[in-house]
């Protein structure tokens, strides 16, 4: 892996902070000119160090208000069980997020709907229909405090 300098350092700080950033604009912000800006970001993106540009939706204007949080042990623990589970819960359209953890559960999952009835039939309908999930927890999310994507770098 290839060592970052300030510059590319800098170039992520402004990507993360706004990916609509044109190239011009980042180069101004870093008093360089396009050119070389342009080489680098194209660089970042090839390395990986970028790996895709987003937009951040507001959660409650798609109205997807509610944030639960689904901790899943599962009764079987072989490898084949583990990867089921992967192929299983990347199916499910709801679940924002999916951790493979060490530690007393075996996956977090976050999923954001439309409200608890909606939790419960995806729970019923959906989750409940996965193979090998011994036990569920469910917590929901009464405040978001923060959420930030940016990394400190």
């Amino acid at each position: 892996m290839e060592k970052l300098d300030s510059i590319d350092l800098e170039i992520l700080r402004i990507l993360q902070e706004d990916s609509k950033k044109t190239t011009k604009e980042v180069a101004e912000m870093l008093n360089l000119t396009v050119s070389p800006v342009y080489e680098r970001i194209k660089r970042l993106e090839k390395n990986g160090y970028i790996r895709k540009y987003v937009a951040l939706l507001d959660k409650k204007m798609i109205d997807r208000p509610v944030t639960a949080i689904c901790m899943v042990s599962l009764r079987y623990h072989h490898e084949g069980f583990i990867d089921r589970f992967d192929e299983q819960i990347r199916d499910l359209k709801e679940v924002q997020e999916c951790y493979h953890m060490a530690g007393k559960v075996d996956f977090f999952l976050k999923i954001n709907l439309q409200s608890l009835d909606a939790y419960h039939e995806f729970v019923r309908l959906k989750l409940s229909k996965i193979d090998n999930i011994g036990v569920l927890e469910s917590y929901f999310v009464l405040k978001e405090i923060f959420n930030k994507t940016e990394f400190n770098i």
